[in-house]
């Protein structure tokens, strides 16, 4: 079963989700990760105390608000992009399974200083399953997919494996 972390990296570049899978983790090294692990831990210090950490199965939401019934999800990018969304719908969805109250969630950019809301629609029900069987097939290939240049290749933990000469 796809991690919300898979699902993500499903929506951005299918190569990363394979080779992420295959245990190729550029990520530990990555300048750029470290940076957006530092805003996720202190951008949001004095989080209400209702604030609580789930787990479920394979499924890690670092911030549920156990009063509003929302997650929280804190990204380091200075753009919005479809991942995000993508990836909090995921765990709406998964929570939704579980039969655990949720509303929505909450994409926060600290740097933008902008908050927006997410929430799951019926077509998202009918298509997230579709994400997880996609997602599932890459992980499972035999072989690494083509590289596709995509203009957020620069910024990719990936990048050097992936355009190495």
């Amino acid at each position: 079963m796809p991690t919300a972390t898979h699902i993500a990296y499903y929506h951005l570049c299918h190569r990363k989700l394979w080779l992420f899978t295959h245990g190729m983790n550029m990520e530990s090294s990555s300048v750029l990760v470290a940076e957006g692990r530092w805003i996720h831990e202190t951008s949001y210090e004095r989080r209400a105390k209702d604030y609580t950490e789930l787990q479920i199965g394979n499924i890690k939401i670092d911030h549920y608000n156990t009063r509003t019934k929302f997650i929280h999800e804190t990204k380091k990018s200075n753009k919005r992009e479809a991942a995000h969304i993508a990836q909090l719908k995921y765990y709406i969805y998964k929570l939704e399974e579980a039969n655990i109250e949720v509303y929505g969630g909450i994409l926060e950019y600290p740097k933008l200083r902008k908050k927006e809301e997410v929430f799951l629609t019926e077509k998202d029900r009918e298509t997230i399953p579709y994400w997880i069987r996609e997602t599932e097939e890459i992980m499972h290939m035999d072989e690494c997919p083509p590289l596709v240049k995509k203009t957020l290749c620069k910024k990719c933990a990936y990048f050097d494996f992936c355009y190495v000469s």
